[in-house]
């Protein structure tokens, strides 16, 4: 069991290396080679190409049953969750298989309306509020499959 992370633009790196080292769960952050991102105890740093959907399609390569995968990118989070991984959001949002459909379908809904010329205002701001969240979301997941001898 690993936490794979879809690096580029994720926020809670250290929140996510935090419980990876807690619970001695190894962690793989993957990103462009636009982003740079430091490896260290239990953290291996990939670094892919900088098209942009590399990193989602390298992570859904070596994705395996068990894994938690950390993204905001709906469709990586598709893919991840039919490879039987727990995946969240950054936020702390648990992406399952009641809510995947309708987030897809949102997706492309806006890109839709986006192309036809609407605009839209974009994610609210990052608080500090969504990290702490984010973290307990990311414990109970970890604390859960520990107790179910997953690692």
């Amino acid at each position: 069991m690993r936490i794979v992370v879809d690096g580029d633009s994720c926020p809670v790196k250290s929140e996510i290396v935090f419980a990876g080292r807690k619970f001695q769960v190894p962690v793989i952050m993957v990103s462009s080679y636009d982003h740079v991102l430091q490896s260290g105890e239990g953290v291996t740093v990939v670094q892919v190409d900088r098209s942009s959907q590399s990193a989602d399609l390298f992570i859904a390569n070596i994705i395996v049953s068990g894994d938690v995968v950390i993204t905001q990118d709906y469709g990586l989070a598709a893919l991840a969750l039919a490879k039987s991984c727990a995946v969240l959001s950054p936020r702390g949002e648990s992406y399952h298989s009641g809510n995947i459909d309708y987030l897809l379908e949102r997706r492309h809904f806006n890109a839709k309306a986006r192309r036809g010329g609407k605009h839209s205002k974009g994610p609210k701001p990052f608080t500090d509020l969504d990290r702490e969240s984010f973290l307990q979301e990311l414990t109970k997941v970890l604390s859960r499959m520990q107790e179910n001898g997953l690692f």
